[in-house]
């Protein structure tokens, strides 16, 4: 809903925090293009941006408390605060607005930090206590909200919802940073809590801070939690069913209209199916299959107005660089093309879009989680041998990768492997010889020596396997992708992307409740052989026809192939391989061998292509053209 900006001690006068504070407020001028606001005093500076949802008229911020001893700055939406507010009225606290923001005010005046354990919703904030000069702040439990933060040398703590609006700063040293380039390599996106500025970090999902005097304390505060519930598989559908349409139905609170995205497959469908909206949205491509046909019948089915865009090769690279620019840090994940010109469509016509992000995390619906082939006997075998002893299962899987190359090996590796030995996320490729979108040894060959480290993807991700090495092994690699591939990649992509159109992406998916319930339902009922996601799919079909929750997971696919293919793309692509900048971070000879082949078809590695690309695209945007882009919200 909105964007928020701020920072705690320093030098500046005050005089200079006033100039200093309205520049950061305008670079997030696309978060929140209703109306702005700020606080300053000796030690903190607090801005924000407001894109209108709930309590249209009296909703400005900062909101203050009764006394104006506590104030607060926020962006999200806490979708039960209605419930709150009555619990917090019952107490006696008087409210001066009917905005969720208000709930959070008051619900921290009357238990501190614990006002944390009543929510539900997506949220950054900041509140400054003046009496005890204290600020607190938190992420929601997902990251479905981003946040930065860095110390700089004048003793200045700076915080977010974006990092470009760390630049006008004037403290603030805008540097690369060589250790992130090959974990971005290696995984499309950035994955490491560092990001690509050299001193800039991610606030943690699931956790709060309090600054005082200078100093910052970091605290978790929640995480997933996986204990096994003993319902049966009816119920178990039962208890799905009945979750979403809560969720979705506290999601849909809004002042403003709500539509959602609609693609073929069952979560974007599920939800629709449930929240019914007047508008759905959904998009394709000239040169690739199309999904808007088929997303049409089911909006058809439910009587709802259909939009759709086509997108063309030229459009998506024209705009590409500015998408790039939105997104803060390099993300090579095609399906932000798609995302970003869905949203434009969406504004259009609604403020606020309901998405199906979180089903896979959280219902096990990707093949990687033990379903690389649909051969009906390699999976029987599978079966089979996974209810060995973990021991035996994890000494038979080394033979099994050892072996010569044979048909359903991957498959067999993975159903009996330890997956903190394997796993990739969603960066795998299904084979031995080539695990990631670059491997550790392919990132190194390709980068400049001061850009090559050790790091592998597999090797980020051992600290999270530790946490849940006691649990079976599927939830372990959902655990995985929640913390990794669903927090740096897709929620940064959809949060950002959504926001550059001024449009509030929620995912009703990704809620506190659902997740408990999705975390406590047996593996056997999630993914089995008849299909990922099953448990999640039989419920959706209270809803929809079974050939949409049936459905493959496609997402929104994206042509990068045939793009590369065609000689108006690649040379726009070689050109860009081909300038002198780009010889500080790679071996130029080795990556545009790499572009030659895909183009003329003698190996796919449109993935390794497209991530290289999106990096050099991103790398001017910050320090090559930056004054172009910092220009785009003045122009707005």
């Amino acid at each position: 809903m909105c964007g928020i900006v701020g920072f705690a001690g320093g030098q500046l006068s005050l005089d200079e925090k006033f100039s200093v504070l309205d520049q950061q407020i305008e670079t997030i001028k696309h978060r929140g293009p209703d109306d702005k606001g700020s606080y300053i005093d000796q030690d903190v500076a607090l801005g924000f941006r407001r894109l209108s949802i709930i309590d249209l008229t009296n909703g400005k911020q900062p909101i203050y408390n009764a006394d104006q001893s506590k104030l607060i700055v926020f962006n999200g939406e806490i979708y039960n605060y209605q419930e709150i507010t009555r619990e917090l009225k019952a107490m006696g606290y008087v409210f001066k607005t009917q905005t969720d923001t208000e709930v959070l005010l008051h619900g921290y005046e009357a238990w501190g930090k614990d006002v944390l354990k009543k929510v539900r919703g997506m949220f950054t904030f900041f509140i400054w206590d003046k009496q005890t000069q204290e600020l607190f702040g938190a992420r929601d439990f997902f990251g479905i909200k981003p946040l930065y933060y860095t110390f700089l040398d004048d003793g200045t703590f700076l915080f977010g919802s974006e990092i470009k609006s760390f630049l006008p700063y004037p403290e603030f040293k805008k540097e690369l940073n060589p250790n992130v380039l090959k974990s971005y390599l290696m995984n499309q996106y950035n994955d490491l809590d560092e990001t690509f500025f050299k001193g800039v970090y991610r606030f943690p999902a699931g956790h709060y801070f309090t600054w005082k005097d200078g100093q910052v304390n970091i605290e978790q505060y929640w995480d997933a939690e996986y204990q096994e519930n003993n319902l049966t598989f009816e119920q178990t559908l039962e208890a799905i069913d009945q979750s979403v349409k809560e969720s979705v139905e506290l999601h849909h609170i809004a002042d403003v209209p709500v539509g959602s995205f609609l693609s073929e497959g069952v979560d974007s469908s599920y939800v629709t199916s449930v929240l019914k909206p007047q508008h759905v949205f959904s998009v394709g491509f000239n040169e690739a299959y199309n999904e808007t046909n088929r997303a049409k019948q089911l909006a058809d089915k439910f009587g709802l107005t259909f939009h759709s865009t086509t997108v063309t090769g030229d459009m998506a690279f024209d705009k590409f660089p500015e998408m790039q620019y939105y997104m803060d840090e390099p993300d090579g994940n095609p399906s932000l093309i798609p995302l970003w010109f869905m949203s434009k469509l969406a504004k259009k016509y609604v403020t606020v879009v309901l998405s199906g992000e979180g089903a896979d995390e959280l219902f096990a619906g990707y093949v990687n989680y033990g379903m690389h082939t649909h051969n009906g006997v390699i999976k029987f075998m599978a079966s089979t041998l996974e209810k060995l002893p973990r021991n035996a299962r994890y000494r038979l899987a080394h033979s099994v990768k050892k072996a010569k190359p044979f048909h359903g090996q991957v498959q067999l590796y993975t159903s009996l492997a330890k997956p903190s030995d394997y796993y990739a996320g969603e960066s795998m490729i299904y084979s031995f010889e080539h695990p990631t979108i670059f491997s550790s040894e392919e990132a190194n060959h390709l980068l400049k020596p001061d850009f090559r480290n050790d790091g592998t993807v597999t090797g980020n991700y051992q600290k999270d396997f530790k946490k849940v090495e006691n649990i079976n092994e599927v939830k372990q690699m959902q655990y995985i992708d929640l913390h990794h591939f669903m927090l740096n990649d897709i929620l940064q992509k959809a949060d950002k992307i959504s926001m550059a159109a001024s449009l509030e992406l929620r995912v009703p998916f990704l809620d506190r409740d659902v997740a408990a319930l999705a975390n406590s339902i047996p593996s056997k009922y999630l993914l089995n052989s008849k299909d990922t996601k099953y448990a999640f799919r039989k419920a959706a079909e209270r809803h929809l026809p079974k050939s949409w929750a049936n459905a493959p997971k496609l997402g929104f696919p994206v042509p990068i192939k045939q793009w590369l293919e065609k000689d108006e793309y690649y040379q726009r692509v070689r050109d860009l391989f081909s300038q002198d900048f780009v010889s500080q971070f790679f071996d130029q000879d080795k990556i545009l061998q790499i572009l030659d082949d895909t183009h003329a078809q003698k190996i796919n590695a449109r993935r390794q292509v497209w991530t290289i690309y999106t990096f050099l695209v991103w790398y001017q945007d910050y320090f090559i053209n930056i004054d172009q882009f910092q220009s785009i919200n003045k122009i707005k």
